[in-house]
């Protein structure tokens, strides 16, 4: 039972932490409510969880044979990010959505964990951590639990934000906050090249 506990501990803080999948759910919260986030929310534990799968049954693999994936994964996940922040920053801050089209999706939401790359250095050194040895029983029970801390502090994120809307109910302040938010992707996307 230990391994279980370390196992969601390791996901906590992994899914908890700031970065770009987190901060959209955030400013998604925030300019769409709770409900109508829960759409990146879920395609985000979906997107990730299958990076996690797949890690656990040999992706790694193919990134040390194939190193250069690396940065075309890097060089995406940076221009997603700016393509999100840039859409943030031209956001008019209007809180009434005629669009439902606007909204963070489900297929953004786990595009965002591909082209993440603390999504896959999670992905890779979780199952390093817990799954060494390949046991496909221990990949499934790992993404399990990982699903359900995933989604629970994603969650967590758009709740924030949504609590932060009652402070941000005029186009002025939601456009302030949308900037904020842009930029911090635009800081994760600069990141990137940190690792």
């Amino acid at each position: 039972m230990n391994v279980f506990i370390s196992m969601a501990a390791f996901a906590l803080a992994a899914s908890i932490t700031p970065g770009p999948v987190n901060i959209v759910g955030l400013s998604s919260g925030a300019r769409y409510g709770f409900w109508p986030s829960m759409r990146h929310v879920m395609g985000a534990t979906l997107g990730f969880i299958l990076l996690l799968v797949l890690a656990g049954f040999g992706v790694h693999e193919v990134l040390l044979r194939l190193p250069y994936m690396v940065q075309v994964i890097q060089w995406g996940g940076a221009a997603f990010l700016l393509y999100m922040a840039f859409k943030l920053a031209r956001d008019d801050g209007q809180l009434t959505i005629s669009e439902a089209s606007q909204r963070p999706s489900m297929l953004q939401g786990a595009i965002i964990q591909w082209l993440n790359p603390k999504a896959w250095l999670a992905a890779v050194a979780g199952m390093a951590l817990f799954v060494a040895d390949g046991d496909a029983r221990l990949i499934w029970q790992f993404a399990a639990i990982y699903f359900v801390v995933c989604y629970l502090s994603l969650a967590c994120w758009a709740y924030v934000g949504t609590f932060l809307r009652q402070y941000l109910d005029n186009p002025k302040g939601m456009r302030l906050f949308n900037r904020v938010m842009a930029l911090l992707l635009v800081g994760c996307s600069a990141s990137l090249f940190a690792l």
